[in-house]
């Protein structure tokens, strides 16, 4: 089983070789099962889940969909303003509050 980012540096002719070979496994796997020389049946679903892997990294490269890498964020130097303490205990006060229930009406709920 491969992961995306191993599929993602393989070169196009190298994917398709590997898609091949997946269909024919798959093919093959299902061969066994309907003669019921299958032992563990997930594998069908693992070949196909490897098909769908390299068939979406066959597609994002026709629409030149590119994985973004996340840059590392750079250090800088940022001034933090504190909120005065009167804010702050508004705030506590506010979470403390229960918040209702949301039950089942009674029978003279419904009715009123």
């Amino acid at each position: 089983m491969m992961k995306v980012h191993d599929l993602r540096v393989l070169e196009q002719d190298e994917l398709g070789m590997r898609l091949r070979t997946a269909r024919r496994e798959l093919y093959e796997l299902r061969f066994k099962h309907a003669v019921g020389q299958l032992e563990n049946s997930s594998q069908i679903g693992k070949v196909r889940h490897d098909i769908a892997r390299i068939m979406t990294v066959l597609r994002e490269r026709d629409f030149g969909i590119q994985p973004t890498v996340e840059a590392e964020p750079l250090a800088t130097a940022v001034a933090v303003v504190e909120p005065p303490a009167a804010a702050e205990q508004e705030e506590v006060t506010e979470e403390e509050a229960p918040k209702p229930k949301r039950g089942r009406r009674t029978k003279k709920e419904e009715s009123a």
